[in-house]
């Protein structure tokens, strides 16, 4: 038996009942459905059915009695005979392009996105507005052509893309985890807050200028995270205990944090921060912003000085990723549920370790190096890549 492919496009002003009314006139013996595709841009309607059509003497009739509806509800219709279905054939992977720029999505960004994606032979299917009200975040959903297509060599394109037009990306693996996080893990300082305590302190205390040059070594990857952090802690010597308070008291959260949490939290997302850091600070933020958990250093303090020392082990890089993977466990979670946060060399282990790991306004080497990253809008442009873009009540 003969059959023929046709592939129907409706266009026009949207309104209820038009995808009812036309899946009512392929509701026949001799069609069968095949595919369908439908989208609305500011209020205009387009609308796919590919079907195949086993009965031939039938297709005048039924192009007629499409056509009669189309003229009936004001609708653009188009035919167009399909000679081989098959021959779009997409193996390699899908991600999803996760754009957020607080100043507006620009056409040249647009352009900038689309002939990168094109020079890599990576398809775009479908591009979906998702901001509420306005025109900041979109979703580019991609599929590469075939195997041949290096994902890797097409991220350091996206990061020129996206500092050249001030836009974050997320580049997300298009999978069942993708909406599906259950844990968020953040990094502190510089981070959770704008600011590095240990500095804060060393300001306080006199020794500002060594323990700045140290730490912002040891977070591009200059030095060991352990020798810098006692280097640097040993500069804090006979600092006393109550001018801890008063720099707490001077800290900056991120902009965005609070509103960022509380929504995860509204969510049912467990949240926890893991430091390089401080516990005395880590605990206050944790209490502070409701968060579940907290792990970081702590200070040995004798009668209430600083001694110069660590007590217990150190929370470095290992660390960080050790206790992302038990708080996993823990919560019966697996790690494709988790997201990192972290903006240092320290934090590169975490974030690899989660299934989605963002550097937040990092240092250059982590940003080339983490899975994604976010270095334009506050903490709660985040919420788009984990597909959250409608404000929680």
């Amino acid at each position: 038996m003969k059959t023929k492919s046709i592939l129907v496009t409706i266009s026009g002003a949207d309104h209820p009942g038009i995808t009812s009314e036309f899946s009512e006139c392929l509701m026949l013996p001799y069609i069968k459905l095949i595919d369908i595709g439908q989208s609305i841009t500011h209020g205009l309607l387009s609308l796919s059915f590919l079907f195949e059509i086993t009965d031939l003497n039938e297709e005048k009739n039924l192009k007629n009695k499409l056509s009669q509806k189309a003229q009936q509800l004001e609708m653009k219709l188009e035919f167009k005979t399909i000679i081989n279905r098959h021959e779009v054939h997409y193996a390699g992977e899908k991600y999803i392009l996760s754009c957020v720029a607080q100043a507006g999505i620009t056409s040249e960004f647009l352009h900038d996105i689309s002939s990168i994606l094109a020079k890599n032979d990576i398809n775009i299917q479908r591009i979906d507005n998702v901001s509420s009200s306005d025109f900041t975040s979109l979703e580019i959903q991609t599929v590469a052509h075939s195997l041949e297509v290096k994902w890797e060599k097409v991220k350091p394109q996206l990061i020129n893309i996206s500092n050249k037009h001030s836009t974050d990306m997320a580049m997300l693996k298009d999978n069942v985890w993708r909406r599906n996080k259950r844990l968020i893990v953040f990094d502190m300082d510089s981070t959770l807050i704008q600011k590095e305590v240990i500095v804060e302190m060393a300001k306080v205390y006199g020794v500002g200028e060594q323990v700045h040059k140290i730490t912002e070594a040891a977070m591009n990857g200059v030095i060991d995270f352990d020798e810098s952090l006692v280097k640097r802690v040993a500069l804090l010597k006979g600092m006393p205990e109550a001018k801890l308070k008063n720099i707490l008291d001077e800290i900056p959260l991120t902009d965005g944090v609070e509103e960022f949490i509380m929504t995860v939290k509204k969510l049912g997302y467990k949240t926890a921060i893991i430091s390089g850091g401080f516990s005395y600070f880590a605990n206050a933020f944790k209490e502070k912003l409701n968060i579940d958990y907290a792990f970081a250093n702590d200070l040995e303090i004798s009668k209430n000085i600083l001694t110069g020392k660590v007590a217990g082990p150190i929370v470095n890089a290992e660390k960080k990723a050790m206790f992302l993977e038990l708080l996993a466990q823990q919560e019966n979670i697996k790690l494709e549920q988790v997201v990192a946060i972290g903006d240092g060399a320290n934090d590169l282990p975490m974030l690899a370790k989660a299934g989605l790991g963002i550097a937040f306004h990092a240092k250059d080497i982590v940003k080339q190096n983490a899975q994604q990253h976010m270095s334009h809008g506050p903490m709660t442009s985040i919420l788009h890549f984990l597909g959250i873009t409608e404000k929680i009540g």
